[in-house]
């Protein structure tokens, strides 16, 4: 007896990544590949691993690519997955679990185990990272470019901490900056199409409370050598975000002058 489940994954050539992803998710009736238009290996990857593909560019919004994947999906529960994660074997129990007692009345948050260079990380608020991810397909959509929202009218609940998605977020260093850079960017020109506005003491301020906050507050320090790398990046990140907001006020304040 199968899984009313559909997996869903949204890539974009991900040939490396998708493999371990697609079968993690194989308990699944159906594994759904929302494809944004890739140039490598990832169409041909996804559908010899039975997965079914579906191509349609992001255009750099999420939550509109997520609900397309939701409104393609063959069956009632949904299950949403990045290309760099896997479903742990404990998680595929609950979701199976889930599924086969719950008559659809509920959403489910679930936890996600991040890891950097083969060290999972439990502090500094990188655990239990919960997300909601296992819904009832029907009523369901997202929107935001960023940071997706979920809206649906189910009661929400939360899977045990034990049943966590794996989440490979970075193949190196490189890939950490050019994420990074990515990122920062799209946050600053969506916060500034909000009304929002970064003053010099942002800059300065909030940087410097964002990597004290993770390293200190929430033991990031437990996590060893990592954990420092990554609240002294996080200063640079958050730096990032209002350093490109400020400037980005500055360049249109310039322009109107010059008109």
């Amino acid at each position: 007896m199968g899984v009313n489940l559909s997996v869903l994954i949204l890539a974009k050539n991900e040939e490396k990544n998708l493999e371990a992803c697609i079968r993690s998710a194989l308990f699944a009736d159906e594994v759904l590949v929302i494809d944004d238009m890739s140039t490598d290996g990832t169409k041909a990857l996804a559908e010899s691993l039975g997965a079914r593909v579906l191509q349609r560019s992001l255009n750099g919004n999420w939550g509109e690519q997520q609900t397309f994947a939701m409104e393609n999906a063959k069956c009632d529960w949904i299950y949403c997955l990045d290309a760099d994660e896997r479903i742990s074997h404990r998680l595929a129990e609950e979701i199976k679990r889930v599924v086969s007692e719950d008559d659809r009345r509920y959403a489910y948050q679930t936890a996600r185990l991040n890891y950097f260079w083969e060290q999972p990380l439990k502090h500094g608020g990188w655990f239990p990272d919960h997300g909601i991810r296992l819904l009832p397909r029907k009523g369901v959509y997202v929107t935001g470019f960023v940071h997706p929202q979920f809206h649906y009218d189910y009661e929400l609940k939360t899977l045990p901490d034990d049943a966590y998605v794996i989440h490979y977020p970075y193949r190196d260093w490189e890939h950490y900056f050019n994420k990074l850079n990515f990122y920062t960017t799209l946050v600053a020109k969506k916060n500034k199409e909000k009304g929002k506005k970064a003053s010099f003491l942002d800059i300065i301020t909030h940087p410097l409370w964002a990597s004290f906050r993770m390293y200190f507050l929430k033991s990031g320090w437990k996590d060893g050598k990592i954990g420092f790398v990554l609240a002294s990046f996080h200063f640079f990140y958050t730096m990032a975000k209002y350093v490109k907001l400020y400037y980005l006020e500055k360049t249109n304040e310039h322009v109107g002058d010059e008109e």
